[in-house]
């Protein structure tokens, strides 16, 4: 089984919901990534999203998109990530990573390597956002058999046809997109999100998780109720961007461990 497979297996059983926390890797830097990593797993992360910076983003808003200029200041690239990931591993064997980005930078690396590359250093699932199911055939291919799963999006506008797509290939969890346009605004409908998710449920048995617009336990704690998974993003990419460098770390903790004390409040009143 999966790290992922068994994160949300171990979660199913506890009556939990998963809390994915979003960061753009190198963000702010490359030497702070250690420290942020392991405060969102000290926070209580179940997953890591670490977003691959990109100069031309479809899906972000502001926040991530600022996130994004600060790695690249950096020189952050892929096989950077990958080092981060692979120096993770060599202090934490059980939380899943997913890299979530965009297609430009896996398909300059090639997908095979990018594959083998990721696998090495203990890369969980891989969302590209600009890859659909219908244009993802090679993509697919070269995932076969490397225990990595493909994630995909499915949004408000998604149609009937492309959640059937998205629920034959997709594997380790779907992630619902809550709200029309990019990450980071505010005020989602969680009714008509709900009603979504509970159409997606009828077409796969996989988790499915919401992001894009959480950014107060409140919202996080009425998403919970009926996904299996909250993905946070922009709230945490605006605490890096606003605390001072010794601060970060810290501060994330103790935002994740408020998310997390929510989905657990949720929990134990059920």
């Amino acid at each position: 089984m999966s790290r992922i497979a068994a994160t949300f297996e171990a979660l199913r059983k506890e009556k939990r919901s998963a809390l994915i926390p979003f960061v753009t890797a190198g963000d702010p830097s490359p030497a702070q990534m250690p420290a942020i990593m392991d405060a969102l797993v000290a926070g209580g992360a179940d997953v890591i999203e670490l977003g691959v910076p990109f100069s031309d983003p479809m899906a972000d808003g502001p926040a991530i998109q600022r996130s994004s200029e600060r790695a690249l200041k950096h020189g952050v690239g892929l096989k950077d990530i990958l080092g981060m990931v692979a120096t993770f591993r060599k202090r934490n064997d059980k939380t899943p990573i997913v890299l979530m980005g965009y297609a430009n930078p896996i398909e300059h690396m090639g997908y095979a390597a990018f594959v083998s590359e990721a696998k090495k250093a203990g890369v969980d699932g891989v969302l590209v956002v600009d890859s659909p199911p219908d244009e993802s055939a090679e993509y697919l291919k070269a995932l076969e058999g490397s225990g990595i799963d493909p994630i995909f999006l499915l949004a408000p506008t998604s149609t009937p046809k492309r959640v059937e797509s998205v629920a034959k290939i997709a594997s380790g969890y779907i992630y619902y997109v809550s709200l029309k346009g990019v990450s980071g605004a505010s005020h989602i409908d969680t009714t008509d999100v709900e009603a979504a998710i509970a159409r997606i449920r009828k077409q796969t048995k996989i988790p499915v998780g919401v992001g894009f617009g959480i950014r107060d336990a409140a919202t996080a704690t009425r998403v919970a109720g009926f996904a299996d998974a909250v993905v946070v993003g922009s709230r945490l990419v605006d605490e890096i961007a606003n605390a001072p460098a010794d601060a970060i770390a810290p501060r994330l903790q103790a935002l994740v461990r408020e998310f997390r004390a929510a989905l657990d409040n949720l929990a134990r009143a059920a």
